[in-house]
C-alpha cells in the first residue's frame, strides 16, 4: 500500500509536493490552488492494489482539477475509472459528459484518457475513493466501449448504482482487511458493471449477468450488515429494497454456501462477540436485542450452538470464540 500525507511537511511546501506527487506522477492532472490558500492545505492519500486495479482513497482540502489533452498525452493510462464521493460533493465538467454534480455515496464513471474538470463544492474539500481498472488485456468489445466515455454520474439508474457503490465498498473493505486476497474476480465484475451502467455491453450477455449476480449479493450484504439490529429483516424486505424477487435474492447466496438466514446469523453473532469484548458494560440482553436478537434465550441458542461456549464465557475470557 502506498501512503502520503502532508501532516509530516512543513506548511509552505504542501500544496507544491501534493501537487507534483499526488497530482501530476500518480494521476496526471494538473491542479491548481490561490497563492493564499496553500498556507492551510491538508490532503491524506492511499493507493492499495486490487488485483489488477488500483484502488485509491483521498481527503484534501479543496483545489481545482484539470485532465487536459497535454496531461493525457504525457500520461495515458487505457483505464476504466469508478469515481466514489465518500463525503461531500464534487462538481464535474467534461466535453461530452456536460456539467454534474456528484453528491456523498454518487458513483461517476469515465475512461481515465477523457478530459475533464473537476472541484469540491464544500469547504471540507475532497473525500473520495477511485477504482482505477487496466483494460489492456480485457475483452476488446468491452474495451472499445469505454473508450469514449467521459465522465459521467449514474444518476439514472439508482439501483445499478446503489449495486456499484456496494460492490465498490466490498472491495476496498477487503482488501484493506486482507491486503493478499484475490481480487481478480471481484476487478472484472465491477469492469462489467460499470460497461453496462454506462451501455458499453450488453445487458443479457453471461458476463453481464455474473456481473450483476455479483454486485446484488455485495448490495444485499451491506443491508445485512446495515440492518442486522433489526428483529424483523426478512428475505422479503431485503428483496423489496434491492428491487428484486425473494427468489432472486436467496440464488444470490447459493454460491456462498450459506443461506441468507446463516448469512445473518453469522454477521449478528459476529457484531455481538464484538460487542461482548468491546462494551464491557452493557448488559448481554442489551447486546442480544442490538444485535437483532427477539429474545434472549434464542440468542443464547445461537451462540452456543455457533461457538461452543455462552456469551459470558466470551466476556470472561475477553478471547475470540472458537470458530
Amino acid at each position: 500500500m502506498l501512503t502520503f500525507s502532508t501532516d509530516d511537511l512543513r506548511p509552505h511546501e504542501r500544496f507544491d509536493y501534493w501537487c507534483e506527487v499526488r497530482a501530476r506522477n500518480l494521476f496526471g492532472v494538473t491542479i491548481s490552488l490561490q497563492q493564499d490558500a496553500r498556507q492551510h492545505f491538508q490532503g491524506r492519500f492511499t493507493a492499495l492494489p486490487v488485483g489488477s486495479a488500483t484502488l485509491s482513497q483521498m481527503q484534501a482540502s479543496p483545489y481545482s482539477v484539470t485532465r487536459s489533452a497535454s496531461d493525457i498525452s504525457r500520461a495515458s493510462s487505457d483505464s476504466l475509472c469508478i469515481y466514489q464521493q465518500t463525503g461531500g460533493a464534487s462538481w464535474f465538467s467534461s466535453r461530452n459528459g456536460g456539467e454534474f454534480v456528484v453528491q456523498t455515496g454518487d458513483i461517476a464513471i469515465s475512461h481515465t484518457d477523457m478530459p475533464y474538470l473537476t472541484r469540491p463544492l464544500t469547504a471540507d474539500g475532497f473525500d473520495l475513493r477511485i477504482l482505477k481498472i487496466p483494460l489492456t488485456g480485457r475483452d476488446m468489445h468491452a474495451s472499445s466501449g469505454a473508450l469514449h466515455l467521459a465522465p459521467s454520474p449514474l444518476h439514472n439508474d439508482p439501483r445499478l448504482a446503489k449495486v456499484i457503490s456496494a460492490a465498490v465498498a466490498a472491495l476496498a473493505a477487503e482488501a484493506t482487511k486482507n491486503p493478499e486476497a484475490d481480487c481478480d474476480l471481484a476487478v472484472t465484475h465491477l469492469a462489467q458493471l460499470a460497461l453496462l451502467a454506462r451501455g458499453s455491453v450488453p445487458a443479457g450477455s453471461p458476463d453481464s449477468r455474473a456481473a450483476l449476480r455479483f454486485g446484488f449479493l455485495q448490495a444485499a450484504r451491506e443491508i445485512l450488515t446495515r440492518e442486522l439490529h433489526k428483529p424483523g429483516l426478512s428475505p422479503a424486505i431485503v428483496a423489496a429494497t434491492l428491487g428484486i424477487s425473494v427468489r432472486q435474492l436467496h440464488v444470490l447466496f447459493e454460491p456462498t454456501g450459506m443461506s441468507f438466514s446463516r448469512t445473518l446469523n453469522a454477521m449478528r453473532l459476529a457484531e455481538a462477540c464484538r460487542l461482548l469484548q468491546s462494551a464491557q458494560a452493557m448488559p448481554v440482553t442489551g447486546i442480544a436485542h442490538a444485535c437483532g436478537f427477539d429474545s434472549l434465550a434464542t440468542f443464547y441458542r445461537a451462540f452456543r450452538t455457533a461457538h461452543g461456549v455462552t456469551p459470558g464465557d466470551v466476556r470472561t475470557a475477553r478471547l475470540p470464540p472458537a470458530s
